[in-house]
């Protein structure tokens, strides 16, 4: 039998939370299939990491993400789980900001994530089984000055990811939204954002990946969906 399909978008750095998340899906005997815009940086993903695919694509163009899907399944097969890790934040006075910078957003977080369910849940409901994690932020449950075109379009993908819950998952499909109040530890950002700050304020991305993986595998006695991940150095 071939090996079961992970489907995960925002695969950035090798050091980053979505390339993360893929290493740890093909450790765990997965196909993956790699979706981002860096077409350079996946293929060498591709190349370090065993048992994942490259597929170069910006999840804000709808027409791409859908022909990409049908690509994954044709040379993989159907994906048994997506995780949706794609982000797009625009900061900044809601004076100030070009209003089309929240579309962008809305896009990337809310809009993908309804074009991911409706091409992959279909095939899940065949086979009976299948999971859409989706990680979020913290910004999704409340809004603060100059977060508010990435907060509001957070909040959007967490109802919808609920919605998706509620109406699939008496049919077989577990989604799960992840809400991570953390700087990630990150060597393109800690140094420029945080640098005097202790290792437990950082959240390490391959342990935010286990909890994602250990999630996705839950038994469906007992599943979560709001899942809040944070350091110990947090102040929540």
């Amino acid at each position: 039998m071939p090996a079961p399909v992970c489907l995960v978008t925002g695969v950035g750095s090798d050091t980053g939370t979505g390339a993360e998340i893929a290493r740890r899906f093909a450790v765990g005997g997965y196909q993956v299939a790699m979706l981002a815009r860096g077409a350079k940086s996946l293929k060498e993903l591709e190349q370090s990491i065993t048992g994942t695919k490259a597929y170069p694509c910006d999840v804000a163009n709808l027409d791409k993400l859908v022909s990409t899907i049908a690509k994954v399944k044709k040379q993989l097969g159907p994906p048994r789980i997506v995780v949706h890790n794609a982000q797009r934040s625009s900061r900044g006075s809601l004076l100030k900001l070009d209003p089309e910078e929240l579309e962008k957003n809305f896009r990337v977080s809310t809009t993908a994530l309804l074009y991911l369910a409706r091409e992959t849940i279909p095939d899940m409901l065949e086979a009976g089984r299948g999971s859409i994690m989706v990680t979020g932020n913290i910004s999704a449950t409340r809004g603060k000055a100059e977060w508010g075109f990435f907060a509001s379009t957070k909040a959007s993908q967490r109802i919808l990811a609920e919605a998706i819950a509620r109406e699939y998952g008496p049919q077989g499909i577990h989604v799960a939204y992840f809400i991570i109040d953390a700087m990630i530890d990150n060597p393109l950002t800690r140094p420029v954002l945080a640098p005097d700050k202790p290792d437990d304020f950082f959240a390490k991305p391959n342990i935010l990946a286990e909890e994602i993986f250990k999630i996705a595998h839950q038994n469906p006695s007992a599943w979560s969906f709001r899942v809040e991940l944070r350091p110990s150095g947090e102040n929540w």
